[in-house]
């Protein structure tokens, strides 16, 4: 489905952009904060528990688990983020590529399928998942990632597209707190499933996101062009794909705001992505709990996040109205680290919602504005996947030194509130890049 034609502006096939939103940000809620990490955390406790021939209550909580994978013996927090950081590694160096292709052959709409029924499909596997034999149920996590992000190269690639600079603040927006509700529904659905008919069904939550991550993508497929700018490759479209990245590059290479914003972008992005990802595996090991072991404080929170999440996206777009963009993205880094600080000393679940909610204001709006401030600094191209493929592998090598920073600080220093405070640098650094960054473009000769 779909046509070739596609008028900026036109509703119809913006609120179907959207609706990808809706789609995909189950994988990233359910799969990547809320209910697999927790069921990861309980699955890999039992196995330890069982090889020290203990009950799982008996586990202290300074105890570190280790696992089996490959013959290795690690941490369990550790490989989690290890392979993460491998499958942005991937992504990172997979979109570009990929990018100069769909550029030349104007078959975009086919990679953002491709990647989302791979994405939909591994996580439909973690219904196997089985902690006695990780190497299996960490390719399902691998594949499930590599789905989920690099779809996002081509999805967000039609945002130029489909509307004027001045709308992209107030759609991008509009997209995020369209996934923070979707993926709200379907949490509440898996917590129905949990709690009222029982833990042992946790695994069909898994297999409900894959469902819904290809149910609702086909509303995005219908209205999306297939070739906007009516492209017709010949039989070389490999290196002739290369060949439009090399040019994307070099046109890339002259721009001067655009640059500088993508060296922000890559340091401050890295830590709210660390900071989501690995959050949920935080706060269930350092958290005091009421009740050892019950994770309802934190899917409450989670679902806070949800809920200020889409809100915050939305005060965000109208704040960046008034005072721009840039300022907008330095006052939400500035929170940011804030909650990296707040984040270290903290023990309570009090002291975590309050946390929660600080995260959940500025998560969605750093993350809608930071996209489209790049769409709207793009010069005037056709080639949207590749320039978009460099903000993607500018966010996922981001998002593998992050993560690979994150365990590596808790492997060495045995702490992993550690890790959360270094994680602050990354703040810290993107905060002074973004005052580097100037009001207008210019172009280096």
């Amino acid at each position: 489905m779909g046509t070739n034609k596609i008028t900026k502006g036109d509703q119809r096939v913006i609120r179907g952009w959207t609706m990808y939103d809706w789609a995909n940000s189950v994988y990233n809620l359910v799969i990547s904060s809320a209910i697999f990490p927790i069921f990861y955390d309980t699955q890999t406790k039992k196995v330890f528990a069982q090889s020290k021939g203990i009950e799982v209550n008996q586990l202290a909580d300074t105890d570190v688990i280790l696992v089996h994978f490959f013959g290795i013996e690690i941490s369990s927090t550790v490989l989690y983020s290890f392979v993460l950081s491998a499958s942005f590694l991937v992504v990172s160096f997979l979109s570009p590529f990929l990018s100069g292709i769909a550029d030349y052959t104007g078959s975009k709409k086919k990679f953002l399928k491709f990647f989302c029924y791979l994405g939909s499909l591994a996580c439909m596997t973690l219904y196997f998942f089985d902690a006695n034999q990780l190497e299996l149920g960490m390719l399902s996590i691998f594949f499930g990632s590599i789905g989920f992000w690099n779809s996002l190269v081509f999805y967000n690639s039609f945002l130029p597209e489909i509307a004027e600079p001045e709308d992209h603040d107030r759609i991008s927006a509009k997209g995020f707190t369209m996934g923070y509700v979707g993926s709200m529904i379907l949490l509440i659905i898996c917590l129905g499933i949990i709690m009222g008919v029982g833990k042992e069904y946790t695994r069909l939550c898994f297999v409900l996101v894959g469902v819904w991550w290809i149910g609702f993508s086909q509303f995005t497929y219908r209205v999306l062009p297939n070739n906007v700018y009516d492209k017709k490759p010949d039989q070389q479209y490999i290196w002739k794909g290369f060949h439009e990245l090399k040019l994307v590059w070099k046109e890339f290479r002259t721009t001067y705001r655009l640059k500088r914003y993508l060296r922000a972008f890559f340091f401050f992005n890295a830590g709210v992505q660390t900071v989501m990802l690995l959050a949920t595996i935080f706060a269930n090991k350092e958290i005091d709990w009421p009740k050892k072991g019950d994770s309802t404080g934190l899917i409450v929170a989670i679902l806070l996040i949800q809920i200020l999440g889409a809100v915050g996206a939305f005060m965000m777009s109208r704040i960046s109205e008034r005072i721009g963009n840039i300022k907008t993205l330095i006052s939400a880094v500035v929170i940011w680290i804030g909650i990296c600080a707040f984040a270290f000393v903290i023990h309570t679940p009090v002291e975590f919602y309050v946390l929660a909610s600080f995260v959940g204001l500025v998560m969605g709006g750093i993350q809608a504005i930071g996209r489209s401030t790049y769409s709207k600094y793009l010069p005037e191209t056709t080639d949207h996947a590749s320039y978009f493929s460099f903000y993607d592998a500018t966010e996922k090598i981001g998002i593998v030194v992050g993560t690979l920073f994150f365990g590596l600080m808790e492997l060495y220093t045995g702490s992993i509130r550690n890790s959360v405070l270094s994680v602050a640098f990354f703040f810290i650094i993107g905060l002074i890049m973004l005052f580097w960054v100037p009001k207008e473009e210019r172009i280096i000769e």
